[in-house]
């Protein structure tokens, strides 16, 4: 799936967890009807990639979308993210 928009924010990398698994957040704006404005996660070593963007510049996206259920004191969630796995500038 692919998603064209502008740049709002490249969020800095985080670490979490005893694996140090990376991520960066980008949140764009898409140019559409009724624009959305959406958090888009690059992680490990795409985390890198999003150094040469930055805010105003119109991309396209390549996107998977992730989904996890998890059981916490017997109430169950579900938790969607949107996974960024390649980015290229549009003219």
């Amino acid at each position: 799936m692919e998603i064209t928009a502008i740049i709002k924010r490249v969020e800095a990398t985080r670490t979490v967890g005893e694996q140090n698994f990376k991520f960066r957040e980008l949140i764009v704006t898409t140019e559409e009807q009724y624009p959305q404005t959406l958090c888009i996660q690059f992680v490990q070593g795409k985390c890198e990639e999003l150094d040469k963007f930055a805010p105003g510049q119109k991309v396209k996206i390549d996107i998977n979308l992730r989904g996890k259920e998890t059981t916490k004191d017997g109430k169950v969630s579900v938790f969607n993210t949107i996974q960024g796995w390649r980015i290229q500038t549009v003219q």
